[in-house]
This record gives structure tokens, sequence and C-alpha cells, in this order.
């Protein structure tokens, strides 16, 4: 039984069924009379409610969206990369592969988009093969370049804008903007990414 927690007078936290994908678990929580915003991370969902209306039932709508239909499958977003990192190297060293087979197991794999966060835009996308893992550094930097392209365990994603970051850095995404300040996030959750050497 999917139990919601209460976080706030206005929000619910709830653990999503496993196997259910995030983003039919958003549609179903997104559809719920009450429902003011959701957001979903792989494992949970923080549901924004009318704190003066009913609780909404989210636990059988999550049931029902694990059993219905397939949703539509959206075509592979194509993002283009020069393999320039500065964390191409370190990388490589520690998956004990040297920096061409690294490029290869990235663009070698079709992506999930896991979540959305921690910036705007910012997909976590998922995931890497196994020997490519990567520790976060240490360290964050200052200053991640838009676009970068970096992986952290078993993540990767893209850089919408210039930020501080942690993850190792292994190239640069060519004319793909994964954040529109009035589009706002190029990705949504479900859809796919496939990396192409440039």
């Amino acid at each position: 039984m999917t139990r919601a927690v209460p976080v706030g007078e206005g929000a619910l936290r709830i653990r999503l069924p496993e196997g259910l994908e995030p983003h039919r678990a958003l549609e179903a929580l997104r559809a719920e009379a009450g429902v003011r915003d959701v957001v979903v991370t792989e494992t949970h969902a923080l549901v924004h409610v009318d704190p003066a209306g009913p609780i909404p039932e989210l636990g059988e709508a999550l049931r029902l969206a694990a059993i219905g239909p397939a949703p539509e499958v959206r075509p592979v977003e194509i993002v283009r990369v020069r393999y320039d990192g500065p964390d191409l190297e370190a990388v490589a060293l520690a998956s004990d592969l040297d920096p061409e087979e690294i490029i290869r197991l990235h663009e070698g794999r079709c992506y999930d988009v896991r979540m959305i966060g921690f910036l705007p835009g910012f997909a976590y996308l998922g995931e890497v093969d196994q020997r490519i893992v990567a520790r976060r550094l240490e360290v964050p930097r200052r200053r991640v370049p838009k676009g970068a392209v970096g992986i952290a365990g078993a993540r990767t994603g893209i850089y919408p804008f210039d930020s501080p970051g942690g993850w190792r850095l292994i190239g640069t995404a060519v004319d793909f903007h994964p954040f529109d300040p009035v589009a706002g996030s190029r990705l949504r959750l479900g859809d796919r990414v496939r990396f192409v050497r440039v």
C-alpha cells in the first residue's frame, strides 16, 4: 500500500511503486483533482495540493498508472558532443580504459531522462555503462560552462547554463540548449537521449 506523508500544510510525499516509470507517475498525479503541482524523482514524488480541499487518493492513481497502457514513445533526442572535457583522462584512468573507449561507451547507448533538477533544465540521464561510472569531484568546480557533458555515478547530463558543479566533465554539447526561459526544459521525464560524437 502506497502511503502519502504530509510535508507541511500543502504537500504530500509519496514513494513511487517499484517499476513505475517516473513520467507515468508524473502524468497520473497531475491528473488528480486538487493537485497543484508535482515534482518527481526516481523513487519519490512531492505533490503540492490545495490545503483547503480533500486529500486526493494518490496511491490509487499510481496503482492505475502502473497497470495502464504503455505511454506514447517519443522520438530520441540526438545530442552532438565534442569529447573535449577536462576530466575525460581522469575518468579513463579510474576506469582502467583509454579515452577512446570511454567515448565509445558513453555514446553507445540510449539514455532515459530519469529526473529533472538540480538546475532548471538539468536532466539526469541514465544509466551509463557500468565500466564508466564515475565518482563526483571531491571539491566541486566554482564554474562549469553551459553545455558541459558530465558523469556522476551512473548518471550523465548536460549543464543548461554556467553554474557550480561537481560532475566529471567529459565533453561539450554542440548546439543543444537544455533550457529556455520561456519554453522551459527541452527534455522531459520519459524522453530518450543519444549522444553522437562530432
